[in-house]
């Protein structure tokens, strides 16, 4: 069994190459051969079984590969990037959120027929657009400075963000039984907020201040900071559920913001990291496809994307954009780009074993 896992591992890491190689050599980004590698190797040939073989593991491994992504985006996150744009990445994270969750929710209950409560926790997940995904295309479509710090802002910072809104419809459904529903929602919107920025924002001016002041020897650096951001992640999710992401995408902005603190080393390292993980992840959760519930669904789940995708995306662009500079040609990128990553991934499955559990029988 041991030598079985080996080998997978093994497998995974080849495949992981060849996919990074190909979307290299045929200028297409990689995600395309990453996905259909993990269909392959996982539901189409059996080879892959995720949960087989990671067990128990397999969530809490991709949990910590995703802090590190979203910690290796948010490094990248200066605040003079996006001097004379910032009013549109904000206006994305607020009023962005609440079309893509309302369109998205409508679309799921009225074409799949899911119950209201259902619904409402699938439009608050599908508000996320993954840098998972949207880094690595930038890098293959290599947009104008000013469409890739929008898009690479956005999402990064809509992550959590969507994390947390999943939470909180959560436990608001949870707790509608209660008269005291909405009053636990913004109780617990508090305590994450809180938890997340105080965890995040203290670690990153920690290790900044030991950056700067050379409290670490040079070779230290990457294993220090990669140490902590486990660490972060762990013990802001310990105080608070669900803060994790919050706390380390804090640690990265702050450390990446933080005056005579160098950190293109630890950029460089973590940027590495991330190619490994997300090509990895997107195996792994690629294997984990199963094609009997899209024949289930049926050609109402083609529907649900083409709202999301069509919809509920240019109108969120329309309104973010309203008197930018930016062109039309701009406007029109922006509006078409809206992969979901690794996070929509794992928080549906981790939510929709939750409904279940409660009793929710369209939650699968």
């Amino acid at each position: 069994m041991d030598h079985d896992i080996a080998v997978q591992i093994a497998g995974i890491g080849a495949l992981a190459i060849l996919c990074q190689w190909l979307g290299w050599r045929l200028k297409l980004p990689a995600i395309v051969f990453l996905l259909t590698a993990g269909l392959i190797a996982g539901p189409l040939t059996g080879w892959l079984r995720p949960l087989e073989f990671f067990g128990n593991l397999l969530f809490p491994l991709i949990s910590l590969c995703v802090a590190v992504i979203l910690f290796q985006g948010s490094l990248t996150l200066r605040f003079a990037e996006i001097r004379g744009v910032q009013q549109v990445v904000v206006r994305l994270v607020t009023w962005g959120t609440l079309v893509s969750r309302v369109i998205s929710a409508a679309a799921t209950m009225w074409l799949v027929g899911a119950s209201r409560l259902v619904a409402m926790l699938f439009g608050a997940i599908m508000v996320v657009t993954g840098p998972t995904v949207i880094v690595p295309m930038l890098r293959t479509v290599r947009p104008t400075v000013t469409i890739g710090n929008i898009l690479r802002w956005k999402g990064i910072l809509i992550d959590p963000v969507g994390a947390i809104l999943a939470i909180l419809t959560y436990q608001f459904i949870t707790a509608l039984s209660s008269q005291q529903a909405l009053f636990m929602t913004f109780l617990t919107l508090g305590k994450m907020v809180l938890a997340g920025v105080a965890i995040g924002a203290g670690a990153g001016y920690l290790v900044g201040l030991a950056l700067r002041r050379n409290w670490l020897p040079e070779f230290l650096h990457n294993f220090t900071v990669l140490g902590v951001v486990f660490s972060v992640y762990v013990l802001s999710n310990s105080v608070e559920h669900e803060t994790g992401l919050l706390a380390v995408t804090m640690m990265g902005l702050w450390l990446a913001n933080m005056p005579g603190v160098h950190t293109d080393d630890i950029l460089d390292f973590k940027e590495s990291l991330s190619i490994l993980f997300i090509s990895g992840l997107f195996i792994i959760l690629a294997a984990r496809i199963d094609f009997a519930t899209f024949e289930q669904l049926g050609w109402a789940a083609l529907g649900v994307f083409l709202a999301m995708q069509f919809l509920a995306r240019p109108l969120k662009i329309a309104l973010a954009t309203a008197g930018s500079k930016l062109t039309w040609r701009e406007r029109t990128l922006l509006a078409w780009v809206g992969p979901r990553g690794i996070v929509a991934a794992a928080i549906s499955a981790v939510f929709g074993l939750r409904l279940e559990q409660a009793g929710f029988a369209d939650a699968a």
